[in-house]
């Protein structure tokens, strides 16, 4: 196990600081300033620069334009979007379209990845089930009725609902198998109802009834899903990474030019220890991702399948964001809250990415049925 960066990966995490560079998070539409939705849509203008800089491609193969990189190399770009509230599908539709690439027939693949690639389309997975604690692949039923597929059933808080041309959409078949369907918007007998998220993003509840696909929009391999599930709660675990790194950074300067008693409150025992902590949590969070991510990124085997290094990850994700942010508030005092600065905002989007996918008791009973089944030689 090495988790020294590939020349290639440190290229991709060199290109997204660029990108990201001109984003301003005080500019990031505040949940707390805006009733409903914070934008009706993502910022097309950063998606856009993603685009150009080839990082919308990353996961994918040369023949589709992409650069034929990892998940190792998608979380260090997802770890900088994050630092600076980047409003943009980048998680969802990359891994999406890795899935894609992976298990889906050769149609799908010329249909989508191309485009998806070069920015033109957004893909988006809807993953949190019909409530958002339940597993997403049993929200949905697959049946088939001679070549085609018939979907039934809703599935809640998809992000970027409205944005995305095509919507991944996990769903149970009477056999107990899971298939993974590729839901064009606008498409007849889907449904989408607003809904929304604590860091004000729109998302969407969809509802699926007597929605027909071809074959050719349904993959149907064993492990897809897992796979995506996999790669996108590893990725949620970066962008966790980088926003609390991000706070606990804004934290450090804050508290060293705020005096009390004629000294820098960083200089007292109390503060230093709460900061001192919330280190050694990010740095848990770091170890974690880099192992899931590594994981899936190569296939190597492990005392438990992939799913219990990214469940590990998850916990510490989890956990770890929630404590960095409500440390920076409580170190900030005032400004924790104050509508003018930063903060407040990316403690609302820490709150998504703690219960996104799962909130950290989920992951701890995945863990346990895991071991379960695997137990220790």
């Amino acid at each position: 196990m090495d988790f020294t960066f590939t020349e290639e990966q440190q290229a991709a995490a060199e290109a997204a600081k660029g990108v990201f560079a001109g984003v301003a998070p005080d500019a990031v539409p505040s949940p707390a300033l805006t009733p409903g939705a914070v934008a009706d849509t993502h910022d097309r203008a950063l998606w856009a620069g993603l685009a150009g800089a080839d990082l919308l491609s990353l996961l994918l193969d040369e023949r589709y334009g992409g650069a034929g990189l990892d998940a190792i190399a998608l979380c260090l770009v997802l770890r900088e979007s994050a630092q600076v509230l980047a409003r943009v599908p980048l998680l969802e539709s990359s891994a999406a379209a890795a899935a894609v690439q992976a298990f889906a027939g050769d149609e799908a693949k010329s249909a989508l990845l191309a485009r998806a690639g070069r920015g033109e389309i957004v893909l988006t997975v809807a993953a949190h089930g019909r409530t958002g604690h339940d597993p997403a692949e049993l929200a949905v039923t697959a049946r088939q009725d001679g070549e085609a597929w018939v979907l039934d059933g809703v599935q809640t808080a998809v992000p970027w609902a409205y944005d995305a041309d095509v919507t991944v959409v996990p769903a149970h078949t009477a056999t107990g198998r899971t298939v993974l369907a590729l839901v064009p918007r606008e498409h007849p007998g889907a449904v989408l109802a607003e809904q929304f998220s604590t860091s004000g993003e729109r998302l969407g509840e969809l509802r699926l009834e007597s929605a027909r696909l071809t074959a050719r929009d349904v993959i149907d391999a064993d492990g897809a899903w897992e796979w995506l599930r996999d790669l996108l709660a590893t990725g949620t675990c970066a962008l966790a990474l980088g926003l609390g790194e991000r706070v606990l950074r804004m934290t450090g300067e804050y508290t060293s030019k705020r005096e009390q008693f004629g000294f820098p409150i960083a200089t007292f025992q109390a503060v230093a220890v709460q900061a001192a902590d919330r280190y050694i949590d990010l740095r848990a969070m770091e170890a974690t991702l880099w192992q899931a991510a590594w994981r899936i990124a190569t296939g190597s085997p492990g005392a438990l399948p992939p799913a219990g290094d990214v469940a590990v990850a998850k916990i510490w994700a989890a956990e770890g964001v929630r404590r960095v942010v409500q440390t920076a508030q409580h170190l900030h005092g005032g400004f924790g809250a104050d509508v003018d600065y930063p903060l407040h905002r990316y403690h609302a989007w820490a709150k998504h990415l703690e219960l996104s996918l799962g909130p950290a008791a989920a992951h701890e009973e995945a863990l346990g049925d895991l071991l379960a089944a695997h137990p220790p030689a």
